[in-house]
């Protein structure tokens, strides 16, 4: 007996014929498993995942489908795990092994060579266990057939693809593949005989009348898929659960042996402990000396506790006022208010993702958990590149070293190091890792690509649902997104509402029109006139609290953090500038240059360095395209001049006396950077108000007095368009990126700004007015403007149409009405998501780009590492061996994205690919070489140039890589 009290599944008490079936086989070995033991094995492994693993949100949304509550969801999740291959009573799957086959035929089974069933595929047996299923459900227990379904899909459905409808019709069309004619009598009676067998060691027997009636939602009949995979997935492991005829362990000692070896982290079981905001951050975050809580934060925290229930809270503040810690805080009370196991946090980039991971781990370290030797808390850092994270990869060391059986049933031995947890009882665990696990992790941070692929028809999306299902998940810049991006957000926040998951979108500028779209989608769909403040208010900071039963909104006060900054149009002439910047900071002063495109940037720092000549004022440049390593540098190079002091001392440094930094948008946002000056190319209105963020965002002196004289009334010149024309026009790049609708209308409620010398936009009193009047449908700017805006008007909405129409080829529907079976749910799908840049493609509308490794190539031919690398730098290469392990690891970090221009054509892009793979080392192709295999490897000469497909490139440490088209 089980400890809940029900049998197992067993040979005792089976015909012969029942036990002769068979349901693995390793070709190697030759080693087995009958049906019966892999249907007991899948229902032990089901029902310790609903007990020890599950989270309580899942559980509670599950039982309240059920009549039976609690108990007939967890029958039900035993259940169907048990009968997920059910399908394997059919001679379309059982005659592949022919001497096993051979086993059943003597016992009474007849069926044909496998050579001789031409059509066998048609049968999958995830298919084939549904429709038996079925049958069984109508003839021996009274259902309808339309009842069925959605209980008998999740057998369909459990390799990742429910079946369409036109799967399901053209079986029923081939009975002879599920009952073979020479004696159907015989496979119906073993297969009634092992559904039987399951429904009663399961304690579903007595239930399944009281279950005619239900009408399973579909976030139940996902979350019921994605467990039953996983259960066949852990019971499929051969180290795991040994086959036959080896085997000589009975229940319970095989389950308990398994479920010791594989060791899964429990999730977390939050409690909110009642703490006034103060005490509850004081006791969360390493906050500095005398630190009082801003009052988004302590809003923030009451808000969660007096929603009417978990729901969506979209926090909108300016930068600086805390909004990731309130986040977080607010995650813990909506965890212990839904049950919720754990937190996603997303984030729009993998720079930002990396720099998110250690504060989500040093959260962890102070989080509470209600119970008692809670253990450790599995975590996960979610992006390709994750490998290549210290922190991270120090996690996986510490974590439990266990085979795992993918969802083909390939075995991927992991390398088996020192098992145990890391600080703080935090492991990234062996079998929570990769593509389709490991964001089954409790706790994960990562790009939110992550979280929209949960919105893409693919393969497993019921493992992307249960893995956020069961967690409060954060979106941070929710503004950063497009029309195409959205389009997943919006129906991924369908879906969490559906489930119940507490959801915090934070955001320092959102539309008003934004704001109630994230809401409506919430709570699927639109709503009465108690959301209309939702879509009206204008308040700055705010916290809006949704769910299905209500609004709760809040205005809290900003921190006190204000700046007035002086806009003024400034002509889009490099010498000008040069002129200009030379004249404010004669008396000191650092600015900040932030241009939309790459190629300004570098052309801008070339001019200005020219300019100011070698003894001169200093200019760094800072963009995206550097190889990972440098720019992971220069950004802490960043924080080291012109972050908070502390960080400045903390670092050794003192900030300059004079300096330009010249920046692509990576300055926008993250970096918590202070300039006296702000130069800025025309962007979105919500844009330039981040850029505005990095002037005088520290204090600097009572009254600024640290600040160089002239420089202590923050100014930002906005330049980047032609203001001399009878309507302001934007240069191309800048068109390019962000098309002139936006820039136009930026431009439009800035003019009373521009227009007035000595009228500053107040910071943070001024963001939301500009924001929404920007992205509102009422005109601006003046009338001589009007057929301007028009015709950019026209232009934006044609293009926002089309990335929304583009974005539905894939875009999973919406949640359909109870009892709604699966069947077609991912129909015509992209196959396998992943995070590699063609599975992002798939939920971003980006331009199509193409990442490199980057080496050097000597003189003398060999290949070496770029010799300024702080680790392993300057190392050679081995040409015909796969690299030692820390060196192939550096390589791999050493990526870098080609620009735009290298890749917009086609026919360029393929001649790119064709030089590089022309040039690729065979040795490092090889399956050993896990870190290098693959992938493209641009070789620059020892002057660090190299020639590409027509395009000259030169990469230098200060500069990043420049691109010019050959002669």
């Amino acid at each position: 007996m089980t400890d809940d009290g029900l049998r197992p599944i067993g040979p005792v008490g089976l015909s012969e014929a029942a036990r002769s079936v068979w349901a693995k086989h390793d070709r190697d070995s030759d080693g087995w498993l009958p049906l019966w033991r892999h249907m007991a094995d899948s229902a032990g492994v089901a029902g310790l995942l609903w007990d020890e693993w599950v989270p309580e949100q899942i559980r509670r949304l599950v039982a309240g489908a059920l009549p039976g509550g609690a108990d007939d969801a967890r029958r039900l999740a035993v259940w169907l795990a048990a009968t997920h291959d059910a399908g394997k009573v059919s001679p379309a799957f059982a005659c592949q092994v022919e001497h096993l086959a051979d086993g059943m035929r003597a016992a009474g089974l007849p069926m044909p060579l496998e050579k001789q069933i031409a059509d066998r595929r048609l049968a999958p047996h995830g298919l084939a266990g549904q429709l038996l299923i079925q049958r069984w459900l109508v003839e021996r227990h009274g259902w309808s057939r339309p009842a069925t379904t959605q209980f008998a899909v999740v057998a369909g459905g459990h390799h990742g693809v429910p079946p369409e409808d036109t799967d399901i019709q053209v079986l029923r069309e081939h009975p002879a593949l599920l009952c073979d004619p020479d004696g159907p009598e015989a496979w119906r009676a073993v297969q009634d005989e092992l559904l039987d067998a399951a429904a009663e060691a399961c304690g579903v027997a007595s239930r399944l009348a009281d279950w005619r009636g239900v009408k399973l939602p579909q976030p139940v009949q996902v979350l019921l898929t994605a467990l039953v995979i996983i259960a066949d997935w852990i019971a499929s492991n051969p180290e795991l659960f040994p086959y036959f005829p080896g085997e000589r362990r009975t229940d319970p000692e095989r389950l308990d042996t398994a479920w010791r070896m594989l060791d899964l982290p429990r999730p977390w079981v939050a409690e909110d402990t009642g703490e006034d905001p103060g005490a509850l951050f004081a006791s969360r975050f390493d906050l500095p000396a005398g630190a009082r809580v801003h009052p988004v934060q302590a809003e923030a925290v009451r808000v969660a506790r007096t929603m009417p229930r978990p729901g969506l809270m979209i926090v909108e503040a300016p930068m600086g006022e805390g909004k990731t810690e309130a986040a977080l805080a607010a995650a813990e009370i909506l965890a212990a208010r839904s049950g919720a196991g754990g937190c996603f946090v997303a984030l729009p980039t993998m720079a930002t993702g990396n720099a998110m991971f250690p504060r989500l781990l040093a959260w962890l370290e102070r989080l509470p958990d209600a119970r008692a030797g809670a253990g450790a808390h599995s975590v996960f850092l979610a992006h390709s590149k994750a490998a290549l994270n210290e922190r991270f990869t120090e996690l996986v060391r510490a974590g439990r070293p266990v085979s795992d059986v993918d969802r083909d049933g390939e075995e991927h031995r992991r390398s088996r190091g020192a098992a145990g947890s890391a600080a703080a009882e935090l492991v990234a665990h062996h079998w929570l890792k990769g593509r389709k696990k490991g964001m089954l992790s409790s706790f994960a941070v990562g790009t939110i690509d992550q979280l929209l692929f949960a919105g893409l028809k693919s393969r497993h999306l019921a493992l992307r649902h249960l893995a956020v299902a069961g967690k409060v998940v954060v979106v941070d810049e929710a503004h950063a997104y497009d029309a195409y991006m959205n389009s997943y957000l919006d129906r991924v926040l369908s879906w969490l509402g559906a489930y119940g998951v507490p959801v915090v979108v934070l955001s320092a500028t959102l539309p008003a029109a934004r704001r109630r779209e994230l809401a409506e989608s919430y709570t699927g769909g639109p709503a009465g006139p108690a959301f209309a403040p939702v879509g009206e208010a204008d308040a700055y900071p705010l916290i809006t609290g949704v769910a299905a039963d209500g609004v709760v909104m809040a205005a809290p006060e900003a921190s006190g953090r204000r700046t007035d900054v002086l806009v003024e149009r400034f002509d889009d002439d490099l010498g000008a500038l040069a002129a200009r910047l030379e004249t404010e900071l004669a008396g000191g002063g650092c600015a900040l240059v932030i241009r939309n495109t790459v190629r300004r940037v570098m052309e801008t720092a070339d001019h200005l360095r020219e300019h100011f000549g070698a003894d001169g004022i200093p200019v760094t440049l800072a963009h995206a395209r550097f190889i990972d390593p440098d720019r992971a540098e220069n950004d802490a190079r960043l924080l080291a001049l012109f972050g908070p002091e502390a960080k400045v001392a903390e670092a050794g440094e003192t900030r300059p006396e004079r300096h330009v930094v010249v920046a692509s948008q990576v300055a926008e946002q993250s970096l918590d950077v202070d300039f006296d000056l702000l130069v800025t190319d025309l962007a979105p209105v919500d844009l330039l108000l981040q850029r505005m963020g990095r002037l005088h965002r520290h204090r600097r002196g009572e009254g600024r007095s640290q600040r160089p004289e002239r420089l202590r009334r923050a100014r930002c010149l906005v330049t980047g368009a032609d203001w001399a024309a009878r309507v302001p026009e934007p240069v191309r790049g800048s068109r390019a990126v962000y098309g002139a609708h936006a820039l136009l209308r930026s431009a439009a409620v800035l003019e009373p700004f521009l227009a007035e010398s000595d009228r500053p936009v107040r910071l943070p009193d001024d963001i939301s007015p500009l924001v929404q009047r920007a992205y509102g449908p009422d005109p601006v700017g003046p009338d001589h403007w009007r057929e301007a805006l028009d015709h950019a008007r026209l232009a934006h909405e044609a293009e926002r149409a089309d990335k929304r129409k583009r974005a539905e080829d894939f875009l999973l529907g919406g949640v359909a009405r109870p009892g709604r079976a699966l069947v077609g749910w991912v129909r015509a799908g992209v196959g396998d998501a992943d995070d590699t840049y063609a599975g992002r493609a798939q939920v971003r509308d980006s331009r199509e780009s193409l990442e490199v490794l980057v080496v050097q190539r000597r003189a003398d031919g060999t290949l070496a590492t770029l010799p300024w690398l702080r680790r392993d730098g300057g190392r050679e290469l081995p040409a015909h061996a796969v690299p030692p392990t820390a060196l192939a690891r550096t390589v791999a970090s050493c990526g870098m994205r080609l620009p735009y221009e290298m890749c917009a054509d086609p026919r360029t892009l393929d001649r790119v690919i064709e030089e590089l793979e022309a040039q690729c080392v065979e040795a490092w192709q090889a399956k050993e070489a896990h870190w290098l295999a693959g992938e493209l490897v641009l070789a620059l000469d020892q002057d660090q140039r190299a020639h590409l497909a027509g395009f000259d490139l030169h990469y230098t440490r200060s500069d990043g890589l420049k691109v010019s088209h050959g002669d």
